[in-house]
């Protein structure tokens, strides 16, 4: 199936959903919609992300009404489809009225008038490494998760109970579920692969992370240990901390695996130590672009280490000019 064809296929597909990958391991073709009414001012009502692992490739808003490329690697969806870009843009456009629809038929349902509301969505696909796929479909409303597609049992599960005219008779339509299931599990899959091949010097390359760790003193006489890693691609990657050679978890803190600027990504961990034992831990950081595991120390700053030799050859010429004060001395 076509790039295209993808597209449009969404025009039958429920454009509802929020959440997230399963992880980093899976690739990933996601589109996010939100409405709002209410908008704030200078703002779009209506924004459309299209999304291939972490790497924005396409948008669209109500205020410009035009869909867009982003990344210039998509570009070549346009050599295969000419149009490719014009039909995204009215798919889009369809989207923006069905979403600001919804939007309404929730607020009157839920009589919730006089300040703003958003009605937002996740869908798409995934695939990993060892060709296992999945389909997801979830939304919200107000923030507050709404409900998702079940492509395994054709059903829709829902936190809360949706109005008529958004269910659309989803339960009570199985044609309609397995359409859904089949655009979730096959279309995109599909899809995916094609974008991830037109994509690949970006999407699938190998970038070693660099790693540093930093030491803080803290109020109560202990220090924290923070271990920084950054520049690395794809984005799965596995650090730990280490004391004495085995692993270490206490009083240890992870943050998470966020993207830089430039599509590579960027995690820290920490762990709160007694300063005799310095010497003792490390961290250790595991990724696809390495032969073999990082295991990194903290160590004194190179402008420390310049102060010291200093401050010691200024002691070592202290003392010979005493010693040679003292002969002199001597002598007269």
């Amino acid at each position: 199936m076509s790039l295209l064809g993808l597209y449009s296929l969404l025009l039958v597909a429920p454009s509802l959903l929020l959440g997230g990958p399963s992880g980093s391991s899976w690739n990933s073709l996601q589109f996010f919609y939100t409405t709002m009414l209410e908008p704030v001012q200078d703002l779009p009502d209506f924004i459309a992300l299209g999304y291939v692992n972490d790497q924005l490739i396409g948008h669209y808003n109500s205020t410009t009404r035009r869909a867009a490329p982003v990344v210039p690697w998509i570009r070549k969806a346009e050599k295969e489809e000419p149009r490719f870009w014009d039909r995204v843009t009215q798919i889009a456009k369809h989207h923006e009225l069905q979403m600001k629809g919804n939007l309404r038929d929730l607020q009157r349902v839920y009589n919730r008038s006089g300040r703003m509301h958003t009605w937002q969505c996740r869908y798409g696909c995934e695939l990993s490494n060892d060709g296992r796929k999945n389909g997801f479909d979830h939304y919200a409303f107000d923030g507050v998760y709404y409900g998702s597609f079940d492509p395994e049992t054709l059903t829709w599960r829902r936190d809360m109970v949706p109005p008529q005219v958004i269910r659309r008779k989803r339960d009570d339509d199985d044609a309609y579920s397995k359409l859904v299931k089949a655009f979730l599990e096959k279309d995109c899959v599909e899809a995916l692969r094609r974008l991830l091949d037109y994509g690949k010097e970006s999407l699938l390359r190998r970038e070693p992370p660099v790693v540093k760790v930093a030491r803080k003193p803290s109020y109560d006489g202990r220090e924290t240990l923070v271990c920084r890693a950054h520049g690395f691609h794809p984005k799965e990657i596995n650090a730990t901390w280490q004391k004495d050679g085995e692993a270490w978890e206490q009083e240890t803190f992870h943050g998470g695996v966020v993207s830089n600027s430039d599509g590579t990504y960027y995690t820290w961990l920490s762990v709160k130590i007694e300063p005799k034992d310095r010497d003792l831990y490390r961290c250790r950081v595991e990724h696809d672009s390495l032969l073999e595991p990082l295991n990194v120390s903290w160590e004194e700053p190179a402008s420390s280490k310049v102060g010291v030799i200093i401050g010691i050859l200024a002691g070592v010429v202290a003392s010979t000019l005493l010693v040679a004060g003292i002969i002199m001395c001597i002598r007269k």
